[in-house]
């Protein structure tokens, strides 16, 4: 339970970084001007695909689509967080596991210098990695393989050819070694050999010629499998990262300051709504006796829905209320001779909650990251009054659909249950010039 008070808060407070990070740039110039000719908001027509006008007097170089092209190499060494006795020596070996090294390749795609999409979302690139980790400890943790998307952007320049940036993936990793009683019983940290993966780095670039790009930051990682499987204490690292990046068709023109660059287009500030409808399975721990703790031997479903009205800032943040509801098939199991022989379920309307939540989001072309905060308003108690919180990842499917990918946490340490699902967008007048 502590590696995952642990690993939460440092996941919560690295993304709660990267909001404030850009909340600097949120707000967009607000000017009736593109390419220096102004637009008459009462003649011009709106694309229904993009909303953006379909007579802008720009160049092309403004909305200009093409992508730079990249493949990445990385190499990561890391030291290991002693959440657990597990890590700090209390395995087969009797010797403390605190380093790790991981090798990754990378594509990714990036939207060419002084476009609009590279001017809003500064230097933005995403893409799909792999990655090989070895912990040095391959029979009691396994050497895994991860899969995973990311994304990218620029947080300072501090000339044409330094940056700092920010860097998030998110995927799945293969080939742990998880705990078993007869086989693996000192690992009591990884459950599962499947394992969500997350990692937050923060790094300088150097261009180094048209074509290539050095990198070294830092990195933090985290794997866990969401309490979908016990234990469920999770795998906490921060370590360096040293890369280069291959430009397949930058040209030179990028290292180019531009003379003159075209302001950027009104936002249309507006309310959206976003309607997610989720679901997944969880197990549980039931608390009996003086404050022992059993775990379930059952797996027990979860379903909800978000109702959340949005008001956009600008390109890149929105915030507003999220109704949300949920039943969740673990909440006050109790053992009805409070020596934990026997767990049963009460009825349903134990078992459902309705809460109220407030959000924020930082918003990316194909991505968005959000966070909240909430609590149950209308629930039967126990192991529904709670104050909880939701980190998800939204992925663009359709210009006013995505996928929802989230965590609900309890008082900042608890874990609840994963949150997959689909959502829908409404009243959307989100200008998307990536997808023009």
């Amino acid at each position: 339970m502590k590696g995952t008070i642990q690993k939460w808060k440092l996941v919560i407070l690295l993304d709660a970084l990267l909001f404030l990070s850009n909340m600097t740039f949120a707000k967009d110039t607000i000017n009736q001007y593109t390419e220096g000719n102004p637009i008459d908001t009462t003649a011009v027509s709106i694309s229904d695909k993009t909303n953006i006008p379909d007579r802008l007097y720009v160049d092309s170089l403004s909305l200009k689509r093409h992508f730079i092209h990249r493949i990445g190499i990385e190499a990561r060494p890391g030291y290991i967080f002693p959440t657990s006795s597990f890590f700090r020596g209390e395995n087969l070996n009797w010797k403390p596991i605190e380093n790790s090294l991981s090798l990754h390749l990378k594509y990714s795609f990036q939207f060419h210098p002084n476009t609009y999409n590279d001017r809003i979302y500064r230097g933005a690139y995403q893409g799909i990695g792999v990655g090989y980790y070895n912990m040095y400890e391959k029979p009691q943790l396994g050497n895994p393989l991860t899969v995973y998307l990311f994304q990218g952007a620029r947080i300072a320049r501090f000339n044409q050819r330094l940056s700092l940036n920010y860097e998030w993936n998110f995927g799945a990793s293969f080939g742990w070694k998880p705990y078993h009683s007869d086989l693996n019983p000192y690992n009591k940290v990884i459950g599962s050999k499947v394992n969500a993966y997350l990692n937050t780095n923060f790094y300088f670039n150097w261009m180094l010629s048209p074509k290539f790009d050095f990198t070294t930051g830092v990195a933090v990682t985290h794997f866990s499998n969401g309490n979908t499987k016990f234990p469920n204490a999770g795998l906490n690292s921060i370590g360096l990262k040293v890369g280069l990046v291959y430009n397949i068709n930058r040209k030179e023109e990028c290292f180019a300051k531009p003379l003159y660059q075209s302001p950027v287009p009104k936002f249309p500030r507006h309310i959206n709504y976003d309607l997610v409808l989720f679901g997944s399975w969880r197990r549980k721990g039931v608390t009996i006796g003086e404050g022992q703790m059993v775990a379930s031997p059952e797996t027990y479903p979860v379903l909800g829905f978000n109702f959340a009205p949005m008001y956009n800032f600008g390109y890149k943040f929105r915030a507003g209320i999220s109704l949300d509801g949920v039943y969740d098939g673990s909440a006050n199991v109790y053992s009805p001779d409070g020596y934990g022989d026997e767990l049963l379920k009460p009825s349903a309307g134990k078992q459902l909650a309705l809460g109220v939540s407030g959000r924020a989001e930082y918003v990316m072309p194909y991505f968005t990251v959000g966070i909240g905060l909430g609590t149950n308003v209308i629930h039967a108690g126990g192991d529904l009054k709670s104050f909880y919180q939701i980190l998800a990842l939204k992925i663009e499917v359709t210009r006013n659909s995505f996928l929802h990918i989230g965590y609900n946490l309890q008082d900042f340490h608890d874990p609840n249950y994963l949150m997959l699902g689909f959502g829908f967008r409404f009243n959307n007048k989100y200008p998307t010039f990536h997808r023009r």
